[in-house]
């Protein structure tokens, strides 16, 4: 207890003078999460020596000396694994290091020379940043406190397009045979939830991305929980809601309900108070590239997705007594990965296209006067730029080694500055591979942009 209170005041103190910055990561599978963060490290472990950080002012200008990974504040987080991560790329052949499946946090003492020398500031100055990995999928949830479960059940089944509906065809047929008023059968419930969780998952590898309940995609501890084991109701359509109101509690209705209740309040309520509303800045990452390969339909899910999760976020800038006791995101960073997966004159592109997908709330946070900054970037590089010659002359192309270990040089194809009208996907002039990484000789891993990403979400703390 009295070390739990020390912690906390330590925290408190640290806080107070600015020296401690709480910085999340996330976003929607497979957008690079566990990469993005791995190479962040790797990346402020080696500043001074391999790193390339030429975007941020303070390693250009020699004042950014490296970090170390120290304790973490909060014991009851699990550690990211740094260490594991660096083992899969470093291994033969490299591999991507396993995705994120739940919250976990590494906290970095970082130390450099301000930029400003007087007689009451030392020599050398310390920022302890603390780092958290958490799934996109679990802000997807966040939205669910706005509902009860007859409104949540009847948005749900209102929304999706044909082929997501396909996804959904098993489930809906089991689903659509239960009573509302007919007594729960705890093994059919279970059976048409398993059914749904299933149908998600498959939705999620065709590409869909707006899907909900987040921790039926990764239930970790949770697997066979009661908690998750309720769905949609498709028979709630037409249903008069006085009515449903009266139904007993041994109901599949008032069953399905309590369940969703449980699961707000006891899984969806506690993540936003116990980690989300701590987080001081925030860097959201976009597969872009992944949707456009995957379809229209697809890309109108991602950006339906994006604009649900956007909603979760409370922006604003602090005093110093808000920053102490009720802290919020003040600063925000948008960025496409995967950007060595297509040539560089395309990246102009890839960011233009990111802020089309993210129009409104981003003129929202504009209008608020809130930091915000749209990017493409690669957090770990894993192609070559080529040129190759056709008869029109030299054309950008890339080299790298695909997942099925095939060794190509391709021009993957243009990304358009806009939202893909009907004759972009008629054309389909685009083929974005997957790339494994490429092996490297110890060192900083190479990337693209990563330091302007960085700059932007610390770089004034570095002064």
């Amino acid at each position: 207890m009295r070390q739990s209170l020390t912690r906390e005041l330590t925290n408190l103190i640290e806080r107070g003078r600015d020296r401690q910055l709480r910085l999340a990561v996330t976003g929607l599978s497979r957008s690079g999460k566990t990469a993005f963060l791995t190479s962040l490290v790797n990346q402020l472990r080696h500043a001074g020596l391999e790193a390339r950080l030429d975007l941020m002012p303070a390693a250009r200008a020699g004042r950014l000396l490296g970090a170390r990974r120290v304790s973490q504040p909060d014991l009851g987080v699990p550690r990211f694994p740094y260490d594991q991560a660096m083992a899969a790329l470093d291994g033969e052949p490299p591999r991507w290091p396993e995705p994120t499946r739940g919250i976990s946090e590494l906290r970095l003492s970082i130390r450099y020379r301000p930029a400003r020398r007087s007689l009451l500031r030392s020599e050398t100055a310390e920022l302890n940043l603390d780092l958290f990995d958490y799934p996109g999928e679990w802000l997807l949830d966040l939205p669910l406190l706005g509902h009860d479960y007859l409104s949540w059940s009847r948005s749900v089944l209102a929304g999706g397009g044909e082929q997501r509906r396909a996804l959904l065809a098993e489930w809906h047929r089991a689903a659509a045979s239960l009573d509302p008023a007919a007594e729960a059968d705890e093994a059919k419930l279970a059976d048409v939830a398993g059914l749904y969780a299933h149908s998600l998952q498959a939705a999620r590898e065709a590409g869909f991305a707006n899907l909900q309940p987040g921790r039926f995609l990764l239930p970790g501890d949770l697997e066979g929980a009661p908690v998750l084991q309720f769905f949609p109701l498709p028979a709630l359509e037409g249903a008069d809601e006085a009515t449903l109101a009266k139904l007993p509690p041994e109901s599949v209705y008032a069953t399905l309900a309590a369940r969703f209740r449980h699961y707000q309040q006891h899984i969806v309520r506690p993540f936003y108070r116990d980690h989300f509303r701590r987080f001081d800045r925030q860097i959201v990452l976009v597969d872009v590239l992944g949707a456009l390969n995957a379809g229209p339909e697809r890309f109108e899910d991602l950006s339906q997705a994006l604009a649900t999760l956007m909603q979760s976020f409370d922006y604003g800038k602090r005093s110093l007594l808000s920053r102490l006791f009720a802290p919020r995101i003040d600063k925000l960073a948008i960025a496409a990965t995967k950007a060595d997966h297509v040539t560089p004159e395309q990246h102009a592109n890839l960011t233009a296209l990111l802020e089309a997908l993210l129009a409104e709330p981003l003129q929202d946070l504009r209008y608020a006067n809130v930091p915000v900054k749209a990017l493409s970037l690669a957090a770990i590089r894993a192609t070559e730029v080529r040129e190759v010659s056709q008869k029109g002359g030299p054309m950008p192309a890339l080299r790298g080694t695909t997942l099925d270990a095939e060794e190509v040089l391709v021009f993957p194809g243009e990304v358009p500055a806009r939202l893909p009208e009907a004759v972009f996907w008629r054309r389909q002039g685009f083929d974005f591979r997957a790339f494994r990484p490429a092996p490297r000789e110890g060192g900083a891993l190479p990337h693209i942009r990563l330091d302007a990403a960085l700059d932007w979400l610390i770089g004034d703390k570095l002064q």
